[in-house]
């Protein structure tokens, strides 16, 4: 089992109910999470990843000034 890193309220999720890469929202705070691995269940919030990406780009949009 695992629990969200947002609220850390337990996700009850099997591993044969989602795959590697899907998206859930959390029962209790309802924020985006991916998950990361089904064996064991991990998951991550999705916002983080974005806000990642973006970061990145803009740095890169910044280097070709």
């Amino acid at each position: 089992m695992a629990n969200c890193p947002e609220c850390e309220a337990p996700l009850d999720i099997e591993e044969d109910e989602v795959e590697e890469g899907e998206v859930i929202n959390c029962p209790e705070c309802g924020v985006e999470l991916e998950v990361v691995n089904t064996n064991p269940i991990e998951v991550e919030l999705v916002e983080e990843e974005e806000e990642e990406e973006e970061e990145e780009e803009e740095e890169e949009e910044e280097d070709w000034k």
